[in-house]
């Protein structure tokens, strides 16, 4: 699954974004997103998202800025947040500074 994710990006890249294998391991990818806009051609009704997008990149930042734990998508990671959010927050510093 991650080979195919990997040749479809190479692909067809997405717009905006340069996405390139690590050459060490498979399991990462060097990723670089151009300053994003966002612009929903139909009518959004909700109360996060307005017609060009900034509230949305907004929420984006908070949510990157503020993890929910609760509501996550990697368990493993929610599950040191809970337990010790300290170590956790560490840990987060270290990765970004690698």
């Amino acid at each position: 699954l991650l080979i195919k994710e990997m040749q479809l990006l190479l692909a067809e890249p997405l717009p905006g974004m340069k996405t390139e294998p690590d050459e060490s391991s498979a399991h990462y990818f060097h990723v670089v997103i151009a300053a994003p806009k966002v612009c929903f051609v139909i009518k959004i009704y909700h109360p996060n998202v307005e017609k060009l997008g900034r509230t949305f990149l907004l929420s984006v930042q908070a949510l990157l800025s503020a993890p929910n734990a609760d509501d996550s998508l990697a368990n493993d990671t929610a599950e040191q947040w809970k337990t010790n959010e300290t170590q956790a927050i560490e840990r987060d510093r270290a990765w970004n500074r690698l």
